[in-house]
């Protein structure tokens, strides 16, 4: 998490600081990215980058952080727009979400962080300081979707619902940022496994 540093300086030295970053996070995977690199872009010395975050790790995180919360306000204000529809909105943010490979300075970033995202840092990510705000954010979510429009019982199983479809969401981006599969075919695999949810999976015995 930044130290307090970082959080007290001017807005703009703090964008400085995490774009130089982000240039260096979507040049190389994150093992490969030098703090040499990022300092000497800022214009810092070494000794304020430590004033600022632990290490390269805790700068990452601090980054992929924002990226989850600007998606989770993404996800929230579709949701609003779709009056709770929660597979509506889930297809419009993965629309979104797939339109940021368009764009040079989102989408080598984000391919570096699925492509570095295997168990050891999904656990690092998990277990960080990041994971009560994350949990805040989702809390919302939940709150917003319009359970009538789905076949469940309670809060519980809507949260079971939403990380079946948050898993479902992960391997397609996967498939996107890492595997280069095009816009039409993402979205047409995504809607497949979406309706397919939608539709439940066990054929009604007939009597």
């Amino acid at each position: 998490m930044p130290k307090q540093t970082f959080l007290s300086l001017p807005e703009d030295k703090q964008n400085t600081l995490i774009q130089s970053a982000k240039k260096e996070f979507s040049r190389v995977p994150l093992h490969e990215a030098s703090i040499a690199n990022i300092i000497k872009d800022a214009g810092i010395p070494r000794g304020s980058f430590y004033q600022y975050f632990e290490d390269k790790e805790d700068l990452y995180y601090y980054l992929l952080n924002q990226v989850a919360q600007e998606n989770n306000k993404k996800l929230n204000s579709i949701l609003q727009e779709k009056k709770g529809n929660l597979f509506e909105a889930l297809l419009e943010q993965f629309r979104y979400m797939i339109s940021l490979r368009h764009h040079e300075e989102h989408n080598d970033f984000l391919r570096y962080a699925f492509l570095n995202m295997n168990h050891r840092k999904e656990n690092t990510m998990a277990n960080n300081i990041y994971k009560e705000s994350l949990k805040n954010e989702r809390s919302q979510t939940l709150e917003m979707v319009d359970p009538s429009f789905l076949n469940i019982e309670d809060k519980q199983e809507l949260s079971h619902v939403i990380r079946i479809v948050g898993a479902i969401t992960f391997h397609n981006l996967v498939q996107v940022f890492v595997h280069d599969l095009t816009d039409e075919d993402a979205i047409y695999n995504y809607e497949a496994q979406i309706s397919l949810i939608k539709k439940g999976l066990q054929r009604k015995e007939v009597d």
